[in-house]
């Protein structure tokens, strides 16, 4: 150990007497709230490190003919023109420690409980490289949520990329958290997401974990609605970064980002200050490149590790054709729409049985489930779609097959609901619906 101490003690005096640790010196030459134009840097790369005095922290954005931007990460006090910018040599990263699981943290592993950073704290970098297509195997695997309507109907394997997308208030949050303690005992490292949610709403979202003992397996890493644009964004990346360490582990990750509405919506607040070009909707022309070079690391690894994720987006008035939610949907591998018209008549969870997908389907499901979803799925859809027609009909006035149909399909959207934190087995599930499926035949 003392040798170690000493080379490492060498190593900085040799590196002070060549003067390899000065770095290039700039100067702010204007201030958009966290966004700096900096003259100077000329050698200085793209998203490295910066420090302006010792009053705050940030990494380059963009680099121009005559200046760079930076954004700022972290401030102790004000930022002033002419302040000194010094480069450090190193690429922007966040922070991780090994004592996270069963806490709040953040990017730079920091208990947001009791505001102290965490021990044995390592950096890892936000942005990694894609994984190459030979290491990846195919999804098989299912990963259960406890929820009948999905497990049956729209499965889910570890390492799928699964979106759930819905009206504020419709229980997208609940499906992430009834799949996160669905997981006890099944050796899942799961890693909650927050972006851009109010403390209190993170703490109820710890609490609830912690009183099914899910916090156990759960990283919980936050970014608060009243934290900086640059720290919201580079959140999601990292927690996804930690999940690919995990998995080259061969460990089994599930990874819940809540939500990327709200990601998307401050990438695009940096961009417009950054000077980029808006695209549609004021979104930067990369906006797709981001998401997809995020939710991509989700896949079956060929070491028998995996990184599934469920990302969510909150969208208005149940229009899942916005240009967030449709590069979403073209990223993952399915969808589960929740609609609000479900929720308010008391349909819990309120699954938009006609737009929901998973384009994995049978593939992660057992023999029984995959039988079993295939009738109650055409049984569903035939009552849905006639009881549109037949709303204010009289029953008794039907066909006897007709009739019959359609009390099957009011029976299995009953036996669908489902409280919260009431999970149930493929066994279970299959024993629910098995009955419907044989009166059937």
């Amino acid at each position: 150990m003392d040798g170690y101490i000493n080379e490492v003690v060498n190593d900085k005096i040799n590196a002070i007497k060549n003067k390899n640790n000065v770095y290039e010196l700039g100067r702010v030459l204007q201030i958009h709230d966290y966004i700096l134009e900096v003259s100077g840097l000329e050698n200085a790369a793209f998203f490295e490190r910066v420090f302006i005095g010792n009053k705050a922290e940030g990494y380059i954005n963009r680099i121009g003919r005559k200046s760079l931007t930076v954004v700022l990460v972290k401030k102790s006090s004000p930022v002033f023109v002419g302040d000194e910018v010094a480069a450090s040599g190193e690429m922007f990263c966040a922070y991780y420690s090994a004592n996270s699981i069963g806490h709040i943290v953040d990017i730079f592993a920091e208990d947001k409980l009791c505001n102290q950073f965490f021990s044995g704290r390592e950096k890892i970098n936000i942005e990694t490289p894609p994984l190459p297509i030979m290491d990846r195997t195919r999804v098989h695997r299912p990963l259960y949520t406890g929820i009948s309507s999905i497990d049956l109907l729209y499965p889910i394997g570890r390492g799928q990329r699964q979106l759930i997308i819905g009206d504020k208030k419709t229980g997208k949050t609940q499906i992430a958290l009834d799949t996160i303690v669905n997981q006890r005992g099944e050796d899942v490292l799961c890693i909650y997401i927050a972006i851009g949610k109010s403390k209190k709403e993170v703490k109820e979202v710890y609490s609830e974990l912690f009183r099914y003992g899910a916090m156990e397996y759960t990283i919980i890493l936050a970014a608060f609605q009243d934290e900086c644009a640059p720290v919201l964004l580079n959140t999601p990346q990292a927690g996804i970064s930690i999940a690919e360490k995990y998995m080259l582990q061969g460990r089994d990750v599930l990874v819940i980002i809540d939500d990327l509405k709200k990601h998307a919506d401050n990438y695009r607040e940096i961009s417009l200050l950054s000077g980029k070009a808006p695209g549609r909707d004021a979104y930067p022309s990369d906006i797709f490149f981001t998401h997809a070079s995020m939710l991509e690391k989700g896949c079956q690894h060929k070491n028998g590790g995996s990184i599934t994720i469920l990302p969510i987006v909150e969208i208005k008035n149940g229009d899942i054709t916005d240009y967030i939610s449709t590069n979403i949907i073209s990223i993952t591998d399915g969808q589960i729409v929740l609609s609000a018209k479900n929720y308010e008549r008391g349909q819990k969870p309120a699954t938009d049985f006609g737009l929901s997908v998973s384009r994995l389907g049978g593939a992660v499901q057992t023999a029984d489930l995959r039988k079993l979803g295939s009738i109650v799925r055409r049984e569903l859809l035939f009552y849905l779609e006639t009881s549109v027609v037949f709303e204010l009909a009289n029953m008794d006035g039907m066909g006897n097959e007709l009739r019959d149909k359609m009390s099957r399909g009011k029976e299995i959207l009953a036996r669908m609901n489902q409280y919260r934190f009431e999970a149930r087995t493929p066994q279970e599930v299959v024993k629910l619906f098995e009955e419907l499926a044989e009166m059937r035949q």
